[in-house]
């Protein structure tokens, strides 16, 4: 465990950590950080991926094992959503992205590097499977889900075309096509893409360290209760519902290892889209992501 952590977690985690000391010492500023994020999403992360989807032997896809996640999801999603506006009484629309930040997993730019170091290429697989539903499925419900709660009359065009632009949703279906038509793309190409991609997890970590800086890191009720609920319940729910079936056991550890990734700051920027409040939401991110050091440490 202690090899797993100081040789594979805490490289990845320190990117985030570095962003959040120069953030909080106020030596990279909010608009910087923003900046940076910004070009990340826009063209690392889609170069991260493509590549890695476009490589992908999708004949041993296993859709029950996501099945079984994504009911896993839809369970603890209602019930953090009910405990948060029910019993700690937050604002609804509060609420319903505190429920999305139990289930909506940092994969991509935090699990993916931590479990490619441990497990190598058998680990690809899996994890892509998860990126590409939460990209996909769950990306799209909780936008349009949160802009109805925000503006229940509003138009859900805007709504849709903000979840086909996501540069990293096209990125994934453009991946899916060429792998599975078997296009060939240019060595060049991939080259490139390889590059960009390199910096996507490190450069995303950092920005979103500095952006989450400015907030108070104060405990609270609702900030316990919804980084237990991410890093014990839910990799808990998913353990318990994927010894249900035969699979190759890679599959049942990467999944419960996303399971027990720091929330993904997705819920945090559909929260300042939408003016709603974030002292809770942003402490949920940083905490989980610190405690889950220990957590994805002791599970791999």
């Amino acid at each position: 465990m202690l090899q797993v952590l100081t040789h594979n977690i805490l490289p990845i985690f320190s990117m985030l950590a570095l962003g959040f000391i120069l953030g909080f010492f106020r030596k990279i500023s909010f608009k910087e950080a923003t900046a940076v994020n910004r070009i990340a999403f826009l063209v690392l992360q889609p170069a991260l991926i493509f590549p890695f989807i476009n490589e992908l032997s999708l004949d041993e896809f296993r859709f029950d094992a996501i099945a079984s996640y994504a009911t896993c999801q839809a369970f603890l999603f209602f019930i953090t959503y009910w405990i948060t506006s029910q019993i700690l009484r937050r604002e609804k629309t509060e609420a319903w992205l505190l429920g999305m930040a139990t289930i909506f997993v940092n994969t991509l730019l935090y699990v993916w590097p931590i479990s490619f170091l441990i497990y190598g290429e058998s680990a690809s697989l899996p994890i892509a499977s998860i990126v590409a539903w939460d990209s996909t499925v769950t990306f799209a419900f909780f936008i349009i889900s949160t802009d109805l709660l925000v503006t229940p009359h509003g138009s859900a065009i805007k709504s849709t075309r903000r979840v086909i632009t996501n540069p990293v949703l096209i990125a994934i279906v453009l991946g899916c096509v060429t792998n599975i038509l078997h296009i060939p793309i240019p060595e060049p190409c991939i080259t490139a893409l390889n590059f960009a991609g390199v910096g996507a997890a490190p450069l995303t970590l950092f920005a979103l360290g500095a952006i989450l800086a400015g907030h108070n890191l104060r405990i609270s009720p609702t900030i316990i209760t919804v980084s237990g609920l991410k890093l014990i319940v839910f990799p808990v729910m998913v353990w318990g519902a994927l010894k249900i079936g035969d699979r190759p056991p890679t599959w049942n550890t990467m999944l419960v290892l996303s399971a027990a990734g720091p929330s993904g700051a997705m819920a945090f920027a559909l929260a300042v889209l939408h003016g709603v409040r974030t002292d809770q939401i942003a402490p949920v991110i940083i905490w989980t992501s610190a405690i889950s050091i220990i957590s994805l440490a002791w599970l791999s």
